[in-house]
């Protein structure tokens, strides 16, 4: 090898060998952790196994097993096990632990025993990053997106699913059966093997039947009716690809439109985004020290109750309104062509007439104003307009704060493309680093605690690119 840069001997002993302070650089990463750990209030979050125990063999501290973890997950070492060999061999895990290498089960047990906790430390960060003054712009990007679980889609059930299974069993037992019919009128020497393979076929098959039959009835008692064998909270989800669904969770963030830092998250197995504006974005205000936020979150959000919801919580929402007009869809004017008069309280439909209200009424809980007019029946456009003799028009009693929603959206075009490139960007980050199967842990509580960390490592990365090391640290240690 003579002519190549050459290393030291592997044999050679040196008088005074290199400590680990030596191999970990003034600006590394892992100092910012080692810091900011140091300076938490374990006690005040909620850790267990503070206190040493009397009798036994000595526990590790939690520091160093929260340390692991959040260096793990900066750098996308996230299995127990694979935190246990990177304690092992690599030297910033060996400076950050002080060459501590606890095995896999200590490892995954600190992280299943201290769920709640964990969480709160992501949400201190946050409250570091306020006192940083990182939230000067009140405006938060609100989103929705599903994460896989640990579930295959073959290991989830409903009872359109079951149902669709039990009937590809059926159809394959008529198959076999069909075969073995065939197969015993054939010459003994190839008669008996095949009759012996379709048996043990058909067998099989009917034990699947019974075992689907036991499925139906746990799903049939579940209070959503769908059933998940591996991962029990995990739940089938429809996703924008048509035909396609994912098992897993829906996943909510709020991202600070400013710097792109996750200041608010939530874990849910509920497949829609309809009940978690006012959550959100409330949350959101409440992380970042707003005295009022401004909102933005895409139509999936769309709920009449959850944005009225909004102003008590000193929210202003940004959302678009669904168009899910029948008539519009058949080519007839829909709503939206109608014009509310509201110091009239009437409506000016599409021929100049105007529509009166007639009555109220109740419709899931919520107040309907109807308003009609009498000139449908003579009118030219009529046929544009409705089916029935007289086109009535719906109006929700507190349909005032959409109107005040849309007339703000109206004179604000950016604010979808605003939300797009805002709070789009974290979750393909979050999904690249946490792989292909995304999470690893089961069951709600546990998967809460393993997104909390993935947070708690971005924005740690994030601020780390705005501030630098030093400054971050100085800022920690003030």
């Amino acid at each position: 090898m003579d002519g190549f840069v050459q290393g030291d001997d592997r044999m050679q002993r040196t008088l005074l060998p290199d400590s680990l302070e030596d191999y970990v650089g003034e600006d590394n990463q892992v100092r910012v952790v080692d810091v900011f750990i140091d300076e938490l209030d374990l006690a005040a979050l909620g850790f267990k196994g503070l206190v040493p125990a009397r009798t036994g063999r000595p526990a590790y501290h939690p520091s160093l097993m929260l340390k692991l973890y959040l260096y793990g997950y900066l750098n996308r070492v996230q299995s127990s096990r694979r935190l246990e060999r990177e304690a092992g061999r690599n030297v910033e895990v060996m400076w950050l632990t002080r060459r501590l290498a606890p095995d896999f089960k200590t490892i995954a047990d600190f992280r299943k025993d201290n769920g709640e906790a964990i969480r709160a430390v992501c949400r201190q960060f946050i409250v570091l990053c306020r006192k940083l003054g990182l939230f000067a712009q009140a405006v938060a990007a609100i989103d929705g997106s599903k994460f896989k679980a640990v579930n295959a889609r073959d290991k989830n059930f409903t009872k359109a699913s079951v149902k669709r299974r039990m009937q590809q069993v059926e159809d394959s037992i008529a198959r076999y059966m069909a075969a073995l019919e065939t197969a015993d009128r054939q010459d003994d020497d190839v008669k008996e093997p095949r009759i012996g393979r379709l048996t043990d076929r058909i067998a099989a098959l009917k034990d699947q039947m019974r075992k689907l039959k036991a499925i139906e009835t746990q799903v049939l008692a579940a209070p959503d009716q769908q059933v998940s064998l591996t991962d029990p909270d995990a739940r089938a989800m429809s996703t924008s690809g048509k035909g396609s669904a994912t098992v897993g969770y829906n996943v909510q963030t709020a991202v600070d439109a400013k710097h792109h830092l996750i200041v608010a998250h939530e874990v849910t197995n509920v497949g829609n985004d309809r009940a978690q504006l006012a959550n959100m974005a409330g949350q959101a205000k409440a992380a970042m020290g707003v005295e009022a936020l401004e909102a933005l979150a895409d139509r999936g959000y769309f709920s009449g109750e959850e944005v009225k919801a909004c102003k008590p919580l000193g929210v202003v929402p940004y959302l678009p309104k669904p168009l899910t007009s029948g008539a519009k869809a058949e080519g007839r004017f829909g709503k939206q062509d109608f014009v509310y008069q509201a110091k009239k309280d009437t409506y000016r439909c599409p021929a100049k007439k105007t529509l009166k209200r007639r009555f109220s009424t109740t419709d899931k809980g919520q107040t309907f104003h109807i308003y009609a007019t009498d000139a449908c029946a003579k009118c030219p456009l009529k046929a544009d307009c409705t089916k029935a003799e007289q086109r009535q028009i719906r109006r929700w009693e507190h349909e005032a704060v959409i109107d005040e929603m849309q007339h703000r959206l109206d004179h604000r075009p950016d604010a979808m493309r605003q939300r797009r490139s805002t709070v789009e960007h974290p979750f393909g980050t979050l999904k690249s680093w946490m792989g292909a199967t995304h999470f690893q842990t089961r069951t709600l509580e546990k998967v809460k605690t393993e997104f909390s960390l993935h947070v708690l490592a971005y924005n740690l990365k994030r601020v780390i690119q705005i501030l630098g090391p030093q400054p971050l640290m100085a800022a920690m240690r003030a």
